[in-house]
Formats: C-alpha cells, structure tokens, sequence
C-alpha cells in the first residue's frame, strides 16, 4: 500500500514517523519547499511517551514526484482543506480511499465533494503531538484512532487501513458510526482547544484550576445539548469524564489551538466552538460559555499585530 500524508504539522509528522515503521511506500506532502526538503533530508525527530527515536520519510512539496497512492490521509488544519484537498488529484485512482484526521465537523463535506464520498473515510484520533520545530516532534499522548465510512459499511480496505496503522504500533478500531465519533471528539476538542488557546495552559492544567475545570464542563455540557437535541448518539457514555480523561492523558500537550496562537496563525474555531454555537442558534439553545470561548479566541486571533507599549 502506497501512502501519502498530506500536511506536515505536529500530528502529519507523528504519524508519518510511525508509519515509516512499516514496509510500506510513505510520502509526506508539505506546501513549504523549503520544509519539505528540510524533511527530506534530515528525517523526523520523536521525543515524549513513545520514546526519543528518529525516522527517515521521503517529503516533497512537488506532487508529480509522488505516485498513485491506495491511501492518502489528510492532516492538514481544517481551514486549508478546500484549498489543499484538490492538489491529491493526481494521486487519486480507482482504489484510492481519503482518511481525514482533522479536527471540528465539516472537513469530510467538504473532501467528499472534491474526491467523492465513495472514496472518503473519517476519522478522530486521541494521540497527542506537538511540533517543536521543523521535524521535531513531542509525542505528547497515547490513545486510540478511530476510522469509519460515512454510509456506515465496513469494506475491506478498512480493515487494511487498520492493520496498516496497528502494524505501525497505533492503537486503531472501526466503527460504523462516524457521525457519532466525530461529535464526540468534537466534544473534547469543544472542552479543551479554545481553553488552552486562551489561557495558554497544556491540557493537564486545564483541571487544576477550579475557574477553568468549570469552564470546560459548562462548554462541554452544552455541546452535549445540542448533539443530543439533534439525536446523536455520542460514543461515550459520559462526554465529561472522556474529555477528562483525555486532559490526563495528554497532560503535557499543547493543544493543536494553543500551537496556533503562540504561533499568531489562524485557529480552528469555526469548525470547533462555532459549530456548536451555530447549530444552538438554529434549535433556540442558549451557549453562553461557548459563545464566549469563541468571540475571545476571534478577537485574540484579530489582534495578532497588535503591540503593548508600556509608558
């Protein structure tokens, strides 16, 4: 199996260092020539839970450099997939099948409409990555990634994806419920991302503090409304005590927003808390806390160029 990574963040280059463990052809697709030869050359650094180990991964900015590919997983930020997902043309072909990891809801809409939904796959995963540098990479997180088909059917190549990933030594299990799973990782992502981004706390900090565990609780209980008012099923008996776990478990970690703010780049806001706040305003459910979770990280991210002078 032929696979390429499209996007070459903190979780694209994870992933990429753990499926370079397998015998399989692996091509990491970055917009940046400069970083992609960087990548080229020197390889992939790991640091964190999994160990200090490096791994040697062909990158390239170039698509024709890159072959037909069975699989090709989407990394890049949710905000760049109508711009990045039409450059996998070339490498599409009958067997070819698309697996987003992206964060927030709307990410597969907008793939199935350029490659087709027949070919599409969504996913959510708990690991936990940060980027350092160019091809650094702290592995902040263990956990387990979860992938399944928009029309709920489980072929075969699902299964070959899984055992892709599992050959790699990633934890991965099937589910014929997508919707659900996505939901539910948006529930954790609701809980955490806009939090960090704001107070600049890893995800373990989030619970020591009584002003911002209660803050994550409020947000998360009303993203539980509003999927609940729209009758899905969310995957995890008790939503709150998943996203706990998860700030636990991915205690050190820099949440993907938090990443994007030291950074001054855009955020993933609108396809995490603003998706809750927008369907609430359609159903006439009140969400104060995520309503304010996202005018603050709108204005942090409107006021990037703005400097303090201290008299």
């Amino acid at each position: 199996m032929r696979v390429a990574i499209l996007g070459a963040g903190s979780l694209g280059c994870l992933l990429a260092g753990f499926l370079s463990k397998t015998k399989e052809e692996l091509w990491l697709l970055d917009k940046d020539c400069f970083r992609a030869n960087q990548l080229n050359n020197s390889g992939i650094r790991i640091e964190g839970v999994s160990g200090n180990w490096q791994a040697k991964v062909k990158a390239t900015s170039d698509i024709k450099q890159v072959p037909p590919c069975e699989l090709i997983i989407i990394c890049v930020k949710a905000y760049d997939t109508k711009q990045a997902v039409p450059s996998i043309r070339p490498l599409l072909v009958q067997n070819t099948r698309v697996l987003s990891l992206q964060n927030g809801i709307g990410s597969l809409e907008i793939i199935s409409e350029i490659v087709g939904e027949e070919r599409v796959i969504g996913g959510a995963t708990e690991l936990g990555a940060t980027l350092i540098e160019t091809g650094l990479v702290r592995h902040c997180g263990e956990g387990e990634t979860i992938i399944g088909r928009i029309d709920g059917k489980i072929p075969v190549e699902l299964r070959s994806i899984r055992e892709l990933f599992q050959s790699a030594g990633l934890n991965v299990r099937v589910s014929r419920d997508i919707r659900s799973l996505l939901w539910s990782k948006l529930l954790i992502n609701v809980g955490i991302n806009a939090l960090t981004a704001i107070t600049g706390l890893p995800n373990g900090k989030l619970l020591e503090f009584e002003g911002t565990r209660r803050i994550l609780r409020n947000a998360v209980a009303e993203a539980t409304r509003v999927a609940k008012r729209k009758r899905i099923k969310l995957i995890y008996d008790d939503p709150l005590a998943k996203v706990e776990a998860v700030c636990e478990a991915t205690a050190n970690n820099l949440s993907s927003m938090l990443q994007d703010v030291l950074s001054q780049k855009r955020t993933e806001i609108d396809f995490i808390n603003s998706v809750v706040v927008r369907l609430a305003q359609e159903m006439a459910i009140p969400t104060p806390v995520n309503t304010l979770l996202l005018d603050l990280v709108r204005t942090i991210e409107l006021s990037y160029n703005i400097t303090f002078k201290h008299k």
